[in-house]
């Protein structure tokens, strides 16, 4: 359940409770072995409660993703691609490294790959659909530009949280934005 802010006390913290036991379990295990019933022991609510808000795990992931998608849309509102992607990419790893360990979770595990997917593709939605040089490819350019901008920056992001993000945050958006502009901007010129 999104909160609007006019909720109830109750409702807010148990909701939150909710949140953070779900965050808390993902950092804990995989997605796939988390169950209602350690849900809410960690939540220290009932079954009921939880179906009360929620139809299934899935729904409060999808909200998770969702409430994520829209942190990082809103930052990068605005932005004229592709010739402000360098400004894109660097709100992504900003962003990124602004999230929790959940949030780490979900965007370097390949367990994730279906919700991360789905990130991704409302992203790419929302921030190439007024790009009138993106709109003039075939879908097959656009699959395969994306799929190089979504996998390189991802990549870096991986990379340098598994390297215990020992290289600072700047030279990763500049090493990352040198070979994904030096991509993009070359597969435009055509």
């Amino acid at each position: 359940m999104i909160l609007q802010g006019n909720e109830d006390l109750r409702v807010r913290k148990t909701i939150q409770g909710i949140k953070s036991a779900f965050e808390a379990l993902i950092c804990e295990k995989g997605y796939e072995r988390i169950t209602v019933k350690e849900l809410c022991d960690k939540a220290q609510i009932n079954k009921k409660t939880f179906y009360h808000y929620y139809e299934t795990l899935d729904a409060l992931l999808a909200e998770l993703q969702s409430e994520l998608s829209e942190g990082y849309l809103s930052r990068i509102k605005g932005f004229t691609l592709p010739e402000e992607l360098d400004k894109v990419n660097r709100e992504f790893f900003l962003y990124s490294a602004e999230q929790s360990l959940a949030y780490e979770k979900i965007t370097c595990s390949g367990a994730y790959h279906a919700i991360r997917d789905q990130m991704i593709s409302g992203v790419t939605d929302a921030g190439w659909s007024g790009s009138k040089k993106y709109q003039q490819l075939s879908d097959y350019q656009k699959k395969l530009l994306m799929g190089f901008i979504n996998n390189a920056v991802l990549t870096a992001y991986r990379l340098w949280v598994e390297g215990g993000k020992t290289i600072s945050l700047d030279d990763v958006i500049e090493e990352t934005n040198r070979l994904v502009l030096g991509g993009v901007n070359s597969f435009f010129r055509k």
